[in-house]
C-alpha cells in the first residue's frame, strides 16, 4: 500500500511532540493526528492506512482514532461507494480548543469570586492582585471571543 500524503519528517515529529502535549493525548493518536494535518488536499486516510505507517494493531489505531473522534480532533466519512471509512482533522478544531479556553477562563472567574465571597479577611494587597488577574482573564475571554467570530 502507497502512502496517500506526503510527510516531511521533521515537522511530522515535531507535530506529534506539539499536539501531544497539547491535546495530553497518547502518542499513537498524536502521529494520527500529525499525519492527518498532511493531508492538505482533504483526500483522508483510511483505518488500513493507518495500520501501515505507524505498524500498530488496529486495535490500537481504532482505540486512538474512537478517542481523536470524541475529543473532536478528526471526524470521518464513509464515501457513498465504498465501504471504507476515511479520516480527517475536524477543521472546527481551532474553534472548539478556544471555546474549552474560554470556557475554563469563564469557571475560573466563578471560582475566584465564589472564594472572595467566602473570604472572611479581605487582604487590600491580595485583593488587587486578584482584580488584576480577573481583569486579564476578562481581556483575554473577550479578544479570543471577538478572534473565535472571524473563525
Amino acid at each position: 500500500m502507497q502512502r496517500s500524503i506526503e510527510v516531511d519528517e521533521k515537522i511530522f515529529q515535531d507535530a506529534v511532540k506539539f499536539y501531544g502535549t497539547v491535546f495530553n493525548i497518547p502518542p499513537l493518536a498524536s502521529k494520527i493526528y500529525a499525519y492527518l494535518i498532511f493531508d492538505f488536499e482533504k483526500v483522508g486516510v483510511t483505518f488500513d492506512e493507518f495500520v501501515e505507517v505507524f505498524s500498530a494493531s488496529k486495535s490500537s489505531v481504532s482505540t486512538n482514532i474512537a478517542m481523536l473522534i470524541n475529543l473532536q480532533l478528526v471526524v470521518d466519512i464513509n464515501k457513498i461507494d465504498e465501504r471504507k471509512r476515511y479520516f480527517f482533522t475536524n477543521d472546527d478544531y481551532m474553534k472548539i480548543r478556544f471555546e474549552k479556553i474560554v470556557q475554563k477562563m469563564q469557571d475560573e472567574l466563578k471560582l475566584l469570586d465564589d472564594i472572595n465571597n467566602f473570604r472572611k479577611n479581605k487582604d487590600e494587597t491580595y485583593m488587587e492582585k486578584i482584580e488584576a488577574y480577573k481583569s486579564l482573564l476578562n481581556k483575554n475571554i473577550k479578544n479570543i471571543q471577538e478572534s473565535l467570530n472571524k473563525l
